[in-house]
């Protein structure tokens, strides 16, 4: 039985979404050099498949370039990620914000930069009116 489509991102086709931010629009043969000079290979016929979905999904569009596409993103990373955040903190911390700030801050090991700059978003969200 085929596995439904969810509307985010699944991890394949979120690597492939930050490769067309970092890069802009590829072609699936682009695509497959990238992914070959990180050490990553995947067949060409698996990225097209998995590109068209994305096509399917509203994630990317595609304009045609002689035989092939050229492939752009339709979701900006902050929307995505803003999306993959809210749904984690619904569907597995149960909106509990402290319990997931608590589960990233145990598991990331922030240095002392980031935790000085996760002290300033917490004094701006204190103080909204300073913020503006």
């Amino acid at each position: 039985m085929a596995r439904p489509r969810t509307p985010h991102p699944t991890p394949s086709e979120l690597e492939i979404l930050k490769l067309l931010w970092e890069r802009g629009p590829l072609t699936v043969r682009e695509v497959v050099e990238v992914e070959e000079a990180d050490q990553k290979s995947r067949a060409y016929t698996s990225v097209m498949s998995l590109m068209n979905v994305m096509a399917e999904k509203g994630l990317v569009s595609r304009e045609p370039e002689g035989r092939a596409f050229r492939y752009r993103p339709e979701v900006t990373r902050e929307v995505t990620q803003t999306q993959l955040a809210t749904d984690l903190w619904s569907r597995v911390y149960g909106g509990a914000t402290s319990t997931l700030v608590a589960h990233l801050l145990e598991q990331s090991q922030p240095s002392e930069d980031e935790l000085n700059a996760i002290r300033e978003l917490l004094t701006r969200f204190e103080r909204p009116e300073e913020a503006q």
